[in-house]
């Protein structure tokens, strides 16, 4: 395969970035289950749960291959620890919009962003397990989506609005600026554009989170 040996440690570090990640999806995911109304939404939920659980493994599983000795080795992010205080206080409250707003929404439309730009540097350098890969993708898509679904239903029922969404989600959005700032040498140094990347994270929010009104 074409992943050169000094391009090992720096996508293994960034795929533990994204298997803390899918473990605080996990667990935020099981805790929403227990807050939403319908039993369709719940079912949703408990799959993803799952999912995430599945993704970490597979994550973990790719990093052992990939760089043995640095199993856990993680890029040093304060603000992913903050994301998840925030996220934590949110689900203390039991505010399902805003959990919504900021798991399915802003982190897995920043996962979907380092995971597609991983794919695409993964795929040039032909590495194995395409089809897991792709499947993976797919499944952060649908849980972005359902997020993303949930709230324009909100929207549409008068639950929120979106200058709420737009304030409650500027701490959160600050957070992922700063990991993306702190993941951008990683991505230097396996020759990927990190401004490419950083400009990717806002392309997979919904326009009415990312655009004010004149």
């Amino acid at each position: 395969m074409l992943v050169h040996t000094h391009e090992k440690i720096p996508i293994a570090r960034l795929l533990t970035f994204l298997e803390h990640g899918e473990r605080m999806a996990n667990e935020c995911a099981k805790a929403q289950a227990s807050l939403v109304p319908d039993s369709g939404s719940r079912r949703f939920l408990l799959s993803q749960a799952r999912q995430e659980a599945a993704h970490a493994v597979v994550f973990q599983g790719a990093i052992a291959w990939l760089a043995p000795r640095h199993l856990g080795d993680a890029p040093f992010l304060p603000a992913l620890e903050e994301y998840r205080k925030k996220l934590n206080d949110a689900l203390g409250r039991q505010d399902l919009l805003e959990t919504i707003l900021a798991e399915q929404v802003i982190l897995e439309g920043l996962g979907e962003a380092i995971l597609t730009r991983i794919e695409e540097g993964l795929a040039k350098r032909a590495a194995p397990f395409g089809r897991l890969r792709r499947i993976l993708l797919q499944q952060e898509e649908a849980h972005h989506g359902f997020g993303r679904r949930m709230l324009e239903r909100a929207m549409a029922e008068g639950r929120t609005d979106a200058e709420t969404l737009r304030r409650r989600a500027e701490d959160y959005l600050a957070f992922t600026d700063r990991m993306v700032l702190t993941l951008s040498d990683l991505f230097e140094s396996i020759a990927e554009d990190p401004t490419a990347w950083a400009q990717d994270v806002r392309k997979f929010l919904p326009p009415w989170l990312t655009e004010v009104p004149v």
